[in-house]
């Protein structure tokens, strides 16, 4: 075979020839086909490490027709042998400008039809310094731009995408404070992807509606995003991989220092406060602020990060939060909705609706959460505080019965608040802020000491035996407060859109047939005492009456409660 290679002298060069033409590609500069990658066809991978190359510009802020020198040039001594020039906007991939060159080593390329989008090499002569002009649009919607540069060494070593320095645009940015019609449902599902809390409500028309929209170009370089929302400080929107908070790209519409309205672009890592960053490519951007509803809308030409880094994908789950802010940060949301599933960008046609309000784990917290205190706990701490005397000596295993019914009762009670606080922490993912959470963790501390400490009780004849006591009921009244303000909170949540809130009302009559009964039974008890009769009926003592009647009318407002929050 090498002979007869050897023996072919015009062969072998002619193939030497092919490989040093694919290798070098483009020695001429003319890399008008690569105008979107950037990335030299050489087959080879862009390095990684830092480029020993810069690209600079003498200006860090510019308006419609200004004029900005770029100078590339090299560190310690490194040429190049090729190279490609653009200016962009921040985190878009479009060149935007005009470039105007001297001398003959460089040389102006089209872009999309449009002449001088970018500048390159005219010949594979090593060099270490360049120096051109690039002219700003006179129109159209502008923002923040930066340089970007591929710096070729040699055909196997080169650096794709090496940026200047942001160069923010100080022209005439549209920020406008109007009435309350920047958010709007024409469209929706034609035109624009959009996204809303409760599903579908029209945020000029309803009240309590939280929505958004996105609407892409026809040549997907910018979308039109709104938002709108009821808050004392900020509505925000996000872009996520997934349905939980973290890695999203986000854009915030919130009040400043002084009240007026601001649209800031963030990154949500996680559990912390987002991270604010710049602005970018936005611009049209109009706002408004009435009768407590938030409102902006906007159009941006940034790319999408969901990770730290530009996706390439469409395809998002649609996040609205809202919120307090404290001298223009926000605080922690107090309302938070996403999507069921991802939305195309590119496809309106799909709805897009919010995931289950209440998620079946939810409501199986908070029907466990009723029955744990509005039943079980209620009705074994009515049986221990007044019916210590009904069937006195007659029990299992040498207790009293009001004793065997009591830690029962209340057994089951812990069981059940331990399995409630699980789930909804498993179904939740993480911490949903506001009062409830609070008090409900409150409860489930308290009601595992309430066991351990009556673990550890002393004898009833002891002589500090009412020290137990007293810490014994104290404890046992604070948790009673505390779950029911947590009843009180987690049904607001339930009914948070619902104008009526009639199981507000029905918990409302719940506590108050509760103390009802608690002061006939004290009345009875105070009679006992006396040695008279509050009522008499012979067969029946009239504290047990009263326990089934308090049994009777707590079933029926649990009952109520358990219905509403199964339709929920």
């Amino acid at each position: 075979m090498m002979d007869g290679v050897c023996k072919s002298p015009q062969r072998l060069l002619f193939i030497l020839v092919l490989c040093v033409g694919l290798v070098q590609s483009y020695p001429n500069g003319l890399v008008n086909e690569v105008c979107d990658s950037m990335m030299p066809k050489h087959g080879a991978d862009a390095q990684t490490s830092s480029p020993p190359y810069t690209v600079t510009a003498d200006k860090t802020t510019f308006k419609e027709g200004d004029q900005i020198t770029v100078s590339l040039k090299s560190q310690m001594g490194y040429q190049w042998e090729g190279f490609m020039l653009q200016a962009r906007p921040v985190g878009s991939s479009s060149p935007i400008g005009t470039f105007s060159v001297t001398g003959n080593n460089v040389q102006l390329l089209s872009c999309s039809g449009i002449a001088g989008r970018a500048v390159s090499h005219t010949s594979n002569a090593k060099t270490t310094s360049v120096q051109v002009t690039w002219t700003a649009p006179t129109s159209g919607q502008l923002g923040n731009i930066e340089f970007s540069v591929t710096f070729v060494k040699s055909s196997a070593t080169f650096w794709v995408g090496v940026k200047s320095s942001a160069i923010v645009y100080n022209g005439t940015v549209t920020t406008t404070t109007v009435t309350p019609t920047v958010a709007s449902i024409p469209g929706c599902g034609s035109t624009k992807v959009c996204f809303s809390e409760p599903n579908n409500c029209n945020p000029t028309t309803s009240t309590g509606c939280y929505f958004m929209a996105v609407q892409t170009s026809s040549d997907q370089s910018e979308m039109r995003i709104e938002m709108f929302g009821q808050a004392d400080g900020y509505v925000a929107i996000g872009f996520s991989d997934d349905n939980i908070m973290g890695n999203d790209d986000v854009y915030i519409c919130g009040k400043d220092n002084n009240g007026n309205l601001q649209v800031q672009h963030a990154f949500n890592s996680g559990k912390s406060s987002p991270a604010i960053l710049s602005l970018g490519n936005v611009t049209n951007i109009l706002t408004a602020l009435t009768n407590g509803n938030i409102n902006c809308s906007f159009t941006s030409r940034n790319t999408i990060s969901t990770a730290s880094r530009a996706a390439s994908t469409y395809e998002y789950h649609l996040m609205i939060a809202a919120g307090s802010s404290n001298q223009g940060n926000i605080q922690f949301h107090t309302n938070k909705y996403v999507s069921s599933t991802k939305a195309n960008l590119l496809n309106p046609s799909v709805v897009i609706i919010s995931e289950e309000d209440f998620p079946p784990m939810v409501k199986a917290h908070g029907c466990l959460m009723l029955i744990s205190w509005m039943a079980t706990g209620s009705i074994g701490m009515i049986i221990a505080r007044y019916l210590k005397g009904v069937a006195k000596g007659q029990g299992c295993f040498g207790k009293d019965f009001w004793f065997v019914a009591h830690v029962s009762l209340m057994t089951l009670s812990i069981i059940a608040t331990a399995i409630a606080f699980i789930i909804v922490f498993v179904s939740a993912g993480d911490w949903a802020g506001g009062a409830h959470p609070v008090l409900g963790c409150l409860v489930m501390i308290l009601s595992l000491i309430q066991p351990i400490v009556a673990a550890f009780r002393c004898e009833p004849q002891h002589e500090r035996r009412f020290v137990f006591n007293w810490a014994h009921s104290c404890n046992a009244f604070a948790i009673k407060c505390l779950a029911v303000a947590a009843i009180f909170t987690g049904l607001a949540l339930f009914e948070e859109h619902d104008s009526d809130g009639w199981m507000l009302k029905v918990m409302g009559g719940y506590l108050a047939w509760e103390a009802l009964m608690y002061v006939l039974q004290d009345l009875n008890l105070r009679a006992k005492k006396k040695d008279s009769q509050f009522c008499s009926y012979e067969p029946m003592r009239t504290e047990t009456i009263l326990l089934f009647l308090f049994i009777i009318g707590n079933l029926a407002f649990l009952i109520a409660l358990l219905v509403g929050i199964g339709s929920a």
